[in-house]
């Protein structure tokens, strides 16, 4: 091969190791014999990209090509003649980085299989009250969940027995075989990928080594937790296969709705109707909070609808913070209703006796106005 190896690859002299290896990654790819079936030109030049990127990957061969050029490799790949003498080209160290690329598996350096699967992460849905997100609390939960089989310990196996090294893979879980310069890992058939095999299974849970049951756990929920908090459980999930790691249990919590406050981030509203008569005359007024203790307002008076107090400090704790939201109370001014005979006399009377709607008086003042009766 007389070409020269940066030029077969579509790079620089200058190019970094990440370029060399993303331009051989490329051309690999698209000439290997597979994706070109008969083409003896592809074969040529998929050959040859493999031979350059094995000098130009290597800090040392490289150095060695940029200073003496293909006369440091004499004998070709390592040949008797060249400095390089004894180190072989290893098709599976090159193109174990680009297998899964190509064909979605493990390459030549795939891992073993292993007997233990972690298990299976679990969501429970949990619904509190506003006090009990207020305060923070310790709720029961029961839980649909797979332990560990007691009878064979997670095992799988029958007690008194135990799984059997699966002779199809020697207990690796996937099995080789060679596809052209490729060797190809896949998952064993025997075992399916278990690495064992089990004779004798328990009768208890069938082999699976674990078994369904619900688990009762207690969950500590934080004074200040919000609608949609997730509590993690580590461990408490679905109990993992062949003694294999347990997963975790996600806790999803729910605020439910108050009948009487309403919640924005941390501040709480409550909306208290009072009298057309505590309105006007002003005077102390007392509402709920939820600490469990009554707070007094004091009412200032004609104080109009929809007048807003604000009790600092009074709202729901703020979580990983020693600070509260604010508590604002809205007055909401009832108009009488059933009124007797007598009591519509009174008011009649009271509107008589002088101007007490300046507001009212005001607007109406301005309509004449407007239509030129002032």
């Amino acid at each position: 091969m007389s070409k020269d190896y940066y030029e077969l690859l579509g790079v620089d002299r200058t190019a970094s190791a990440d370029d060399i290896k993303k331009a051989f990654r490329k051309l690999a790819m698209q000439h290997h014999p597979d994706r070109n079936d008969g083409n003896k030109d592809a074969e040529k030049k998929f050959k040859d990209v493999n031979h350059a990127y094995d000098i130009l990957k290597d800090p040392d061969k490289r150095a060695a090509y940029d200073r003496y050029g293909p006369a440091a490799f004499e004998g070709g790949m390592g040949g008797a003649n060249g400095p390089f003498h004894g180190q072989g080209f290893d098709f599976g160290s090159v193109f174990g980085d680009i297998f899964e690329e190509m064909f979605g598996g493990n390459g030549a350096r795939g891992r073993p299989g292993r007997a233990d699967t972690r298990g299976q992460d679990l969501r429970f849905n949990l619904e509190i009250t506003l006090e009990q997100a207020y305060s923070g609390t310790e709720a029961t939960v029961r839980v649909p969940s797979s332990v560990t089989c007691e009878a064979c310990h997670g095992s799988g196996a029958e007690p008194g027995s135990k799984p059997q090294q699966c002779p199809t893979c020697h207990g690796r879980g996937r099995i080789r075989s060679q596809q052209g310069f490729f060797t190809v890992e896949r998952t064993c058939p025997g075992c399916h990928g278990q690495g064992h095999i089990i004779d004798k299974p328990c009768r208890s849970c069938q082999g699976h080594g674990r078994v369904r049951r619900d688990k009762t756990l207690k969950v500590n929920i934080p004074a200040g937790v919000e609608d949609g908090t997730r509590i993690r459980l580590s461990g408490e999930g679905e109990a993992g296969t062949r003694g294999g790691p347990a997963g975790d249990l996600y806790v999803f919590l729910s605020v439910r709705h108050h009948q009487l406050f309403e919640r924005e981030g941390a501040d709480i509203h409550c909306r208290v109707p009072i009298s057309m008569v505590q309105a006007t005359l002003g005077g102390n007024i007392e509402v709920p909070a939820l600490d469990n203790k009554m707070a007094r307002i004091n009412v200032p008076a004609g104080a109009q609808n929809g007048h807003q107090f604000r009790l600092r400090g009074k709202g729901m704790p703020i979580m990983r913070s020693t600070q509260r939201g604010d508590m604002y109370i809205e007055i909401i001014v009832e108009t009488p209703t059933n009124l007797t005979p007598k009591q519509k006399e009174l008011l009649k009377e009271f509107e008589k006796a002088g101007k007490t709607s300046p507001e009212s008086e005001g607007f109406f003042s301005k309509v004449k106005e407007m239509f030129g009766g002032g």
